[in-house]
């Protein structure tokens, strides 16, 4: 019953381990990028956040027929 899990579990260690290590150290980078820049910067930073925290704009809405600005021809 092993022999049978050994060679599909080898497989996957062997396919899925670089690709951890891969993705770990991207995720390192970006993270010691994202570091560096704050440290750099921490207005711009505080920023960000603020803007990231922020609701977004409320869609525009057409005028009413009540509204002040009518053009010269419709009159």
């Amino acid at each position: 019953m092993l022999e049978r899990l050994a060679g599909p579990v080898e497989f996957l260690f062997i396919l899925l381990l670089p690709v951890i290590v891969v993705a770990g150290g991207l995720v390192t980078l970006f993270a010691v990028g994202a570091l560096f820049d704050a440290l750099e910067n921490p207005s711009a930073w505080a920023d960000r956040i603020g803007q990231a925290m922020r609701g977004r704009p409320k869609p525009s809405k057409m005028a009413g027929p009540d509204h002040y600005y009518k053009p010269y021809w419709s009159r």
